[in-house]
């Protein structure tokens, strides 16, 4: 007897689609930023006004703070997959607060080039963490900066963190994410990436979209509408 087996039934495409499509935002978004990043990152370099406070003058440079700088990036990584699989509400509300701000940077930067001059033009030390900084700066140009999204993203990353269901309750969690995001903070500044400028701005932008995001809860009040206008909806049989 032959035993056949559909396509359909081997591999539920639809129950995975079901499952999984909050990921298109997401997949979406990251498109569209890295390609409007990458262009700016080419073709704003040269015409662009300096950002520069006085307290940048008084922040030495310290190349222990690229290691917090890089892990930046599985740090907002690491809370986005966990909202990912563990509360889809949660993970809109993270996705709204990133994407809000980080269109923001993108339109400033378009609109408004800027950059900084604060690198040190001869490292002070020989070693492998000057040799991170000095890797970063040749990958990434000192423009593009206001307000800074490292900053930003950290502060949204440990409020995902801090407000999940199953992480919040866990104390080393709690205390873990706020020793990073604040290590990842002062590192935009120790390793002479942003002026203190951008870090302030970014707390600015941070707490206005926080109000709108968390306070306001502008994804349970879409989510509402949505219900609402889907009862007003005719079914037609």
């Amino acid at each position: 007897m032959k035993m056949s087996i559909k396509l359909s039934e081997k591999l539920p495409w639809k129950q995975i689609y079901e499952k999984y499509k909050h990921a298109i935002p997401l997949l979406l978004y990251a498109a569209i930023y890295i390609t409007w990043f990458v262009w700016l990152e080419k073709n704003v370099t040269n015409h662009y006004t300096v950002i520069h406070v006085t307290l940048d003058d008084y922040i030495p440079f310290c190349e222990w703070f690229v290691i917090p700088y890089f892990l930046w990036f599985a740090y907002v990584a690491f809370a986005v997959a966990w909202l990912f699989f563990k509360d889809k509400e949660d993970y809109f509300r993270t996705c709204v607060f990133l994407f809000t701000g980080m269109t923001v940077f993108l339109l400033i930067s378009t609109l408004f080039p800027n950059g900084q001059r604060l690198r040190p033009a001869v490292m002070p030390r020989d070693n492998i963490l000057t040799a991170m900084v000095t890797h970063l700066y040749r990958t990434d140009t000192p423009t593009n900066l206001w307000p800074s999204i490292h900053v930003y993203n950290s502060l949204g990353a440990h409020l995902a963190i801090v407000r999940s269901k199953q992480l919040s309750g866990i104390r080393w969690v709690r205390i873990g994410s706020l020793l990073l995001c604040v290590s990842i903070i002062l590192s935009t500044m120790f390793i002479k990436q942003h002026s203190a400028f951008d870090v302030v701005t970014a707390f600015m932008m941070a707490g206005i979209m926080y109000g709108i995001t968390y306070k306001y809860d502008i994804v349970a009040v879409f989510r509402e509408h949505m219900r609402a206008r889907k009862k007003r909806t005719p079914q037609v049989n």
